[in-house]
Parts: C-alpha cells; sequence; structure tokens
C-alpha cells in the first residue's frame, strides 16, 4: 500500500457500452499509459461491430483501459499481458471491479507469452482481435521495442486473427506490409497513431 500512496492516480470512464461510466484507475507514471479517450472512441467507431463475440487481446496492457472498453463493447472475452509489478497490481483491481469473469491476466514478457497464447487461440479458431501498445522510450531502444513488435506481429498468418492494431508514436513509420498482414488504415492523434492491419487476402 506504501507504494500506492506515493503515485498520482487518476480515472478514465469506459465510454461506451454495457460497462459505460465504470471508472479505470490509472498511474500518472511511465510504467504505463492511458489512451487518449479520443483514440479509445475512434478506435472503437472502427471495429465497434466486428469486436462483437470475438476475442481480443491487449498487449502491454498497464491498466486495461483498450481490453476493458472492448468487453464493454461486446467482445466474449480479453486477455491482459503485462509485465511490470506496478501495472499489474492495478490491472487486477480494474478488472475485478469491472470484468472479472471475461478477462485473463498473463503475467509476464509479453514477447515470451506471445506464442503461447496464439498457439492457444488458434486451436480455439475463435475470431480474434490483437492490439499493441508497446510502451513509449525517449532513450536509445525506442526503435528497437517496435522492431521486435513487428518481428512478433510477422508470426500472424492465421484467419483467425481478424485484426491487428498497433499504437504507435506517430514519429515512428511502420511497414505497410507485415508478414502476412498489410496496413489497410491509420489514423493520427498528436503524438500517438493507431495503424490498422488484416490478412493480405482478407477482402479478396
Amino acid at each position: 500500500m506504501a507504494t500506492k500512496n506515493r503515485i498520482k492516480y487518476f480515472k478514465t470512464p469506459i465510454i461506451a457500452g454495457k460497462y459505460k461510466g465504470k471508472q479505470i484507475e490509472i498511474p500518472a507514471i511511465n510504467t504505463t499509459r492511458s489512451s487518449k479517450s479520443i483514440l479509445r472512441e475512434s478506435l472503437f467507431n472502427s471495429i465497434a461491430i466486428d469486436v462483437v463475440g470475438s476475442n481480443f487481446v491487449e498487449m502491454f496492457a498497464g491498466s486495461g483501459s483498450i481490453g476493458l472498453e472492448a468487453l464493454s463493447r461486446g467482445a466474449k472475452k480479453a486477455y491482459f499481458l503485462e509485465k511490470n509489478s506496478t501495472a499489474l497490481k492495478l490491472l487486477r483491481d480494474n478488472i475485478e471491479s469491472i470484468a472479472p469473469n471475461d478477462s485473463i491476466i498473463m503475467a509476464g514478457d509479453a514477447f515470451i507469452l506471445f506464442d503461447n497464447i496464439y498457439k492457444t487461440l488458434r486451436q480455439s479458431n475463435q475470431d480474434t482481435f490483437f492490439y499493441f501498445d508497446p510502451p513509449f522510450s525517449i532513450r536509445e531502444g525506442m526503435e528497437d521495442i517496435y522492431n521486435k513488435c513487428i518481428d512478433l506481429i510477422a508470426k500472424i498468418q492465421d484467419s483467425f486473427v481478424k485484426m491487428v492494431i498497433i499504437e504507435h508514436m506517430t514519429q515512428i513509420e511502420l511497414p505497410d506490409t507485415i508478414g502476412s498482414l498489410e496496413r489497410f488504415k491509420y489514423k493520427k492523434f498528436g503524438k500517438s497513431s493507431l495503424s490498422y492491419y488484416k490478412l493480405k487476402d482478407e477482402d479478396e
């Protein structure tokens, strides 16, 4: 509890859906970032119908604001991957107060956990969204984390994956094609941007 008392927290509401108005608590520290409300609203305006009944995987989940919004909008199950202990504690609290029965927390390094969750979801063959929001960094290694994410995303080649969305620094230029995926939509929100990818033959 002492750690929590030293950290400033603020709250952001679920924007829409069955949990609309419920508060998500977020620490005002660099270990986790709240996605801007305008970004979240734009994201779910884009995928609102498709996400209903699907699985939603939030990589680098932080406080879980994206995955919990997905559940509110009708996602069947949300998977949250998070390594940081401070963010993980908050993630557990947020999930417990909003959607404990439909949430699965995977504690640990997302880069290590990815293969396991991908295999599990592929076997279930249920429509799944992957949301990547790697930590921002202004120090050396900033580009490396995006390169690592790209290498991970390049493994995705199965039709159960309906979409991969990457929240990234606007100054980072992501490729139009990643493995079997191609970008079909891009939207900028100041310092942050969203890039949307689907399998290349998805609409053919």
